[in-house]
């Protein structure tokens, strides 16, 4: 149909400017499809499921170059049983990361936290209070150095009002330096043998430590998905004020984040004490560089708000197993460092890419 205007007859329909509105819409729904034909593996990657079977076949690949590289010599059960005894030590101190990073915080003192806990515990007087009574004595002066410390972060944090990178710095110096002074930069060697029994033991073949490794990864799991204090964990680190609104303690519950990576620091502390038979200062070196990286390749937001447990025991996994191809296919330790930066960059650009998209979204 057409009409006439002033004797000329013009075609009926949108105005001139309909066109550019018209384009627009052409433009936007080609991009939908385009996302969802291109989308498909980013979209996976968004979910829990996803994040899990990526590491899944990151970890089976890893394995796959370990034995092309170094064949029966990684393939072995000796060599099985080391990497899960190396993980299991900063796999404990990645469980306790993992709270502290999902309730909006971090924590750069857990090495130091870790060599103050191992000195404490196998100083004269300890060992010899430990002989006369019970080797536990030494566990409790690991637990109770190690939940100290943490309170003093949390404390600090919470309700002194410093910037937990601050704070945590500042116990990584003291904390190093304590144990310093406390063990006059001397090794200090474990005459408990009950003790040493105790730990070093096995059941059904598996090593205590990976043991213990297991039950706090499960312990962890269960208080992060299970319970209220997993949930406020998660409120607590996805929007503070939010959270306070809803009426959460939120620096109370700071303070017990920061005291439950202080305990699995001292649970560490008592893992890696019976596997050198040593307490020293210089234990834990670059422990939290480690713990935080597994936690973040493992899925948990360094903002916090998300926090996977499953995923830091693969990030673990991934690294310890990297560590051991490395190491049997003679390489340096200036390659290992250098490749870690790459995969935490890498982990942390999609994981800023997976928010934005489904900011979006």
């Amino acid at each position: 149909m057409s009409e006439s205007v002033g004797g000329v007859s013009t075609p009926e329909g949108p105005t001139a400017g309909d066109g550019p509105t018209r384009d627009t819409e052409r433009v936007e729904r080609a991009a939908e499809e385009t996302a969802r034909d291109s989308g498909g593996a980013l979209a996976l990657l968004q979910t829990t499921a996803g994040r899990s079977l990526g590491l899944v076949v990151a970890l089976i690949l890893l394995c796959a170059v370990g034995m092309i590289t170094a064949g029966d010599r990684f393939a072995s059960y000796d060599n099985m049983m080391t990497i899960l005894r190396l993980a299991a030590t900063i796999g404990v101190v990645s469980i306790g990361m993992t709270f502290v990073i999902t309730g909006g915080g971090i924590d750069l003192s857990v090495g130091a936290i870790l060599a103050l806990s191992s000195v404490w515990c196998t100083t004269l007087s300890t060992q010899t209070m430990a002989e006369d009574t019970h080797w536990s004595v030494m566990v409790v002066v690991a637990l109770l150095v190690g939940a100290g410390c943490g309170l003093i972060n949390g404390l600090l944090i919470a309700y002194g009002g410093v910037v937990p990178f601050i704070a945590t710095l500042a116990m990584l110096a003291s904390a190093r330096g304590l144990a310093e002074i406390i063990s006059n930069r001397r090794t200090q060697i474990v005459h408990v043998q009950a003790f040493k029994d105790s730990f070093n033991s096995e059941i059904f073949g598996i090593p205590l430590i990976v043991v213990i490794f297991v039950l706090v990864a499960a312990i962890g799991w269960v208080l992060l998905n299970r319970t209220t204090f997993g949930r406020r964990t998660l409120a607590v680190g996805g929007n503070p004020e939010a959270a306070r609104l809803a009426g959460i303690h939120v620096k109370r519950h700071t303070v017990l984040l920061y005291v439950l990576l202080g305990l699995c620091c001292g649970i560490a502390a008592l893992m890696l004490v019976s596997r050198t038979t040593t307490g020293s200062s210089t234990h834990g070196t670059l422990y939290e560089l480690d713990a935080i990286a597994a936690v973040v390749i493992g899925g948990t937001l360094l903002s916090g708000g998300r926090g996977t447990i499953v995923g830091t025991v693969f990030g673990v996994l991934i690294f310890t197993t990297l560590t051991n191809v490395f190491t049997l296919n003679n390489r340096s330790i200036s390659e290992q460092s250098l490749l870690k930066g790459l995969i935490i960059v890498a982990a942390v650009l999609l994981q800023q890419r997976l928010a934005s998209r489904k900011g979006n979204t």
